[in-house]
This record gives C-alpha cells, structure tokens and sequence, in this order.
C-alpha cells in the first residue's frame, strides 16, 4: 500500500534521499534505492542546458527502469524557459515527477534570481506552476528553503502559493539561503506548513539518525523525510541504520558496489576519480584511513585503490574498530 501519493503517482515509503549536485548522479541515485529511498531525485539541471545542451542532459541523467519513480530536478528563473525545459524533459526522458528547485543557496544561482533566489518572487512562482501544470502531464513539485534570511521568511506565503497553482508535493529545507547548512534547522517551520497545505511535505534538515527521522515524522506530521548530507555520510540511513551498526562486510560490499557502478558509468578513470569523494565518507570513521588518506583517495588504478581499501578494512576488523556517530561533512 502507497505510503503517500504525489498526485496519481504512488509513493512506497516514507524516506528520500535529497538531491545534491555532483551527488546524485546515477550511480548513487541507484544505491539510494536500493537502500530504501522511496523516490529518485535526480542532481539540479538547468532550464537553459535542456534547451541549448539537449544530448548532453540526457545522457547525464539517463534514466532507468530502477529510478521509478524518477524526479527530474530543474532550476532556473525564466517563467518560459522552464515551461519548455520541463515539456522537453517530460517528453523526452518520461519521469514520473518534475521537480523545481527554490532551494539552492549557492550566491551566484541565487543572485540570477535561481535556486532560493526564486523565493523573492511570489507572483513569478505562481505564474510559473500555474504554466507548469498547464503544460505537463506529470506532476510538478517544488523544493524551497524557509527563505532568503531572518528578515525574507515567505514560506508560508510561497506553500500556499505553491498549492493553489497546482503543486502536487513541496519538499522544505528548514534553514534560510544565507544559513546555507550552518545553524540548526526550524522542524516547527515544516510543521507549520503542513498544517497550512493539502499536499504533502518531505521535511528536510538535521536528519543524521533513524531517531531524527521518527523524530521529524511525530513532531512535524510530513508525509516523508528527505535526507542530503545524513545520507552522504552514512547513505544506510536510508534503511533506518545508524552508521556504528553497519558492519564492515557491508562497508566493503557497498563500496565495491559503487565503485563498480560508476566504472559502469562513467569509464575506469573518471569513475574512480569521482568515486574519491564518496570513499573518503565510506572510510571516515576508521582511524586506519585518517593514517593513509592521501595516498588512498590519490591511487588512478581501481585494482590497487580496492587493495588499499581492502588494507584500510582489514585493520578496522583487526583492532575491532566500531564507527561512531559523524557529523556530516
């Protein structure tokens, strides 16, 4: 049984992993669901990429039968170029669900009047999803942070909005754009919005343990919880698993995993070298790697890197380390 719907689109369970630009591409996308995450969101594209880039969008996202159902995220600050952006996604790639971020905090998206940049203009995101959903077939949602700063909070305003032109879910990253992820997320902002809307709410920020998750889930009432940085640095959070009970047979597993999936999808020696990021939170924990960290994330070849992993694991096991609670980085 559906756990929410976003429109006519069943959604199986209550967990999604958020998403992350140069996090989410395909490989991790598909380790998310496997996981647990009940809905693939793919990395921010950009309107005007869609339009002036066409191939090279579609093979960066390249979608598969296992990514359903597939959420397309786009960004940008033109009402028309996204309209057309969102048709030609909908029609050539078919996701089940089209995402528009408001959230991004980055200054020179923001500046553009892009990403949370989007939040200053309340009228412009109600004519763009009254548009949206004029046009597309599929749903269209929205991810929005609180808003620009203390003095700028319109998330009231922009769910209604958001609401009455047709959004089908809002995602909320509870922290302004000039918090970015410093300082502490208002779970009672989320909770305000969802007593304010019909449709349903991910709630997003400080989500590091399975507790924070039933945590978010009774005190705010969301439909579902979104994690980003909880779950690049233990992306078992997915399953409800906190990081010290993963044992290192399934660190070891995982790892060769997607490894082997980037390999797959990006080619031998791009794979291995964006592999690098994801390796040094899978290895964080364990004082072996912290001793030989630069030599490791620095190895081209991806034999000799899984030999040193393998090393780094192999110590672990042997002093009996157990990985405690991280921070996310």
């Amino acid at each position: 049984m559906p756990t929410f719907f976003v429109r006519d689109v069943p959604i199986y369970g209550d967990v999604v992993l958020a998403p992350m630009d140069g996090i989410t591409d395909p490989p991790f996308r598909a380790l998310g669901r496997l996981l647990g995450s009940a809905m693939a969101y793919t990395e921010f594209i950009h309107a005007v990429d869609v339009l002036q880039r066409p191939q090279w969008v579609w093979r960066r996202l390249r979608p598969r039968a296992w990514e359903a159902p597939l959420v397309v995220q786009l960004y940008g600050h033109t009402v028309s170029l996204l309209v057309e952006a969102a048709r030609r996604v909908q029609d050539q790639l078919g996701p089940a669900i089209i995402d528009i971020n408001m959230g991004c905090p980055d200054p020179s998206i923001v500046r553009r009047g892009a990403g949370a940049g989007m939040l200053r203009s309340p009228l412009k995101i109600a004519r763009l999803f009254r548009r949206l959903t004029q046009v597309l077939d599929v749903p269209v949602t929205a991810k929005i942070r609180l808003g620009l700063d203390e003095g700028c909070k319109p998330y009231r305003l922009i769910a209604r909005v958001l609401e009455e032109n047709g959004a089908a879910l809002l995602a909320v990253h509870a922290r302004t754009q000039a918090q970015g992820y410093r300082g502490q997320a208002d779970w009672e902002a989320i909770a305000e919005i969802v007593s304010l809307v019909r449709i349903p709410v991910l709630g997003n920020g400080d989500v590091r343990t399975p507790e924070d998750i039933a945590r978010m889930k009774r005190t705010t009432g969301v439909a579902g919880v979104m994690i980003g940085r909880g779950a690049l640095a233990n992306p078992w959070l997915l399953a409800r698993c906190p990081r010290d009970a993963v044992p290192i047979e399934e660190v070891r597993r995982v790892l060769r995993w997607h490894l082997r999936a980037n390999i797959q999808h990006y080619g031998p020696q791009r794979g291995l070298v964006l592999f690098r990021k994801f390796a040094a939170r899978y290895l964080a924990p364990y004082p072996a790697f912290q001793a030989r960290r630069r030599a490791l994330l620095t190895l081209e070849d991806p034999v000799s890197f899984l030999d040193a992993v393998d090393a780094v694991l192999a110590e672990a096991a042997a002093s009996g380390t157990t990985p405690g609670p991280r921070e996310p980085s």
